[in-house]
Formats: structure tokens, sequence, C-alpha cells
């Protein structure tokens, strides 16, 4: 008897080691199922980006990017207009006014019209990524200019300024008009914007260097001139001694400059990020210290060449992010900005 049960007991382990071994088995097909699925899913993402997409078969190129109604975007639509032109396509321009939904409906007005591609300062980083997919799957490339998005491989190219560069470069200069030392405010851009931390990030690398400098108030008016004039009104009245001020872009400049000059405060030395004619007017008036030119037109300009020739060879030789330097505007060259295009 008790032969039998040894006999049975063994009987019983080996079924149970033989069921956990199909167990064992099936999962571990499953896991390589699984991670032949994976694999087959990265390659079709990969054939995908690498695919060369032809346009849609018209000769349009669309431009669309925010309201017209800033000079910036204008100027950037106008020139990205011109040299498609010149390059012999016919042109649709339209504006997103910073809106998602209306810039998807521009999209699929673009896929409609067959456009052969896309030039787009966008309106969102995460917003944008489907409308740009959507327009691939149309087989329609898009180039994007001033603002990234979220995403690689689905635009052709993305070519912005070099904030960092461009802010670093304009703090230099303020740092030698202010003689290395003194009370300074910063205005910053919006928090929610990724230029407005690189910008101050870039200023404060030059500064910080110096023990001479005081920074004695720290806001944000989000790149709006009157909050810039508002928020420099409050300063002032706590800070009345202050030597300068940081700006993340032109329009916080002008706003500050204005409420300094309300206040008999004429010797503030003051900078900005951007280029326009407003503050190259203040900066030949001796009332701005400089500013750093984003070459919007010349990154328009850039999108669309890069379009003529991906359409015409099926490459634009160049990586898809791209980076553009800023230049340096002061009083010894601001004759040579006009309209955010710098002549040598």
């Amino acid at each position: 008897m008790k032969g039998l049960k040894k006999v049975l007991a063994c009987g019983l382990i080996i079924s149970m080691v033989a069921v956990m071994s199909v167990g064992c088995g099936s999962k571990s097909d499953d896991a390589k199922e699984e991670t032949k699925e994976e694999t087959k899913t990265e390659e079709t993402k990969e054939e995908s980006s690498n695919e060369v997409l032809k346009g849609g078969g018209s000769n349009i190129i669309y431009i669309i990017t925010p309201s017209h109604s800033n000079p910036f975007f204008k100027t950037e639509a106008v020139q990205a207009e011109a040299k498609a032109k010149e390059l012999g396509y016919e042109v649709k321009s339209a504006s997103h006014d910073d809106d998602a939904t209306k810039q998807s409906e521009l999209f699929d007005n673009a896929i409609a019209d067959k456009a052969a591609a896309i030039i787009c300062d966008n309106a969102g980083a995460d917003a944008t990524v489907e409308a740009v997919q959507k327009a691939r799957e149309a087989g329609i490339p898009t180039f994007l200019i001033d603002r990234e998005i979220n995403a690689e491989g689905v635009a052709i190219s993305q070519i912005v300024a070099n904030n960092y560069q461009g802010a670093k470069a304009i703090a230099e200069k303020w740092v030698e008009e202010m003689g290395e030392e003194g009370e300074y405010a910063e205005l910053l851009g919006k928090e929610s914007d990724t230029n407005a931390g690189v910008r101050s990030s870039a200023f404060h690398e030059v500064i910080d260097q110096y023990d001479g400098f005081k920074m004695v108030a720290q806001q944000a008016a989000n790149w709006e001139q009157t909050e810039a004039y508002e928020k420099m009104e409050t300063i002032i009245q706590s800070n009345p001694e202050i030597k300068g001020v940081i700006c993340g872009n032109d329009t916080m400049a002008v706003g500050a400059q204005a409420a300094l000059e309300a206040h008999g405060m004429t010797d503030v030395k003051i900078i900005g990020v951007d280029g326009s004619d407003e503050a190259a007017d203040l900066i030949r008036a001796g009332k701005m210290t400089g500013t750093a030119l984003q070459q919007c037109a010349l990154i328009a300009e850039m999108a669309v060449e890069q379009a003529d020739q991906y359409l015409k060879k099926g490459s634009t030789g160049l990586e898809e992010k791209q980076l553009v330097d800023c230049v340096a505007i002061t009083k010894d060259n601001v004759d040579k900005l006009k309209t955010f295009v710098y002549s040598e």
C-alpha cells in the first residue's frame, strides 16, 4: 500500500510539473508575440517617418500663422508668401489666431485643396501634432516655423530662433551698459511658454556672474505691453533707484520704458527680445539699450526653400529641428534693422 501511495504521489508531482511547464511555455509564447507586435509597431512608425511625402497634387503652398495684426507674424507670412511665389507656387495665406480648432480647420482646407506643402507657425505645441499628422497622412509635408511641437518625425522641419543664444548676447551688451553693477528688475513672459523660461535663464547666466548686480523685483507681465506698464509702475514705487530692466520680449520692454519715462526715469537701461520696429525706434532714440532680433523673415524664407527642396528631391538634406541664431541689436547696428529684417 505504501508503495502504491508513493507511485501515486510521484505521478501527481510529474503531472503538476507538466502543467506548469505548459503554462510557462504559453506565457513565454505570449510575451514573444507581444514583443513581435511592439517591434512591428516601431518599424511601422519608423517607416512612416521616413516616407517621402509627394504633396497633395496641386501647386499650392498654404501659409498658416497667428494674427497678422502682430507685425512679427505678418512679417513671417509676407516673407514666406514672397519666397513661395518667387519659386513658382500659388499661395494661400491664413491666420489661426492662436486657436487650435481654427488651425485644424485650416489644415483641413489645405488637405481639401490638395496643397503641395504647409508652412505653419503653430497654435500649440501639443494641439498641433494631430493636425500635422493628418496632413502627413494625406501626403502633405508640413514645415514649422518660430514654435516647435511636442513630437518628432511628424513635421519635415521645425525651424526656430535660438532664444537662449539671443538672450545671452543682448544680456552681455546690457551688462556693459550697466557698468557691471546696479539694482534691476525683470519682467517675465507667460509662465506656460517655454521661451519665457529659456530667455530668463539665459539672462541670468550672464548677469549672475557679477557680484555688483542686485535683482530687486521679478514679475510676470505675460508678454503684454499694458501689463508691463502696470507692473513697472508698482516696481518703481518700491524701488525708485533701479538702474536697469530686463524683459522677456520687446512688447514688455516698450511698456516698461513708457512707465519709467512717465516718472522721469530716462536713464534706465532696458533690453528685450524680438527685434520689433518699436524697440528699434527706442534704441535709436537712446531710450532702450537693445534687443535680440529673432530672424523671423529669414526663418520663413528658409521654410519655403526647404519645402521646395523636399518636394523636388524628397529630402531637405537637413535635420528636422534647426536653430537660427538671433542678432544682438544696439545703437551700433540698429539702422540695419527694419521690420524684423537685418541687412548686413
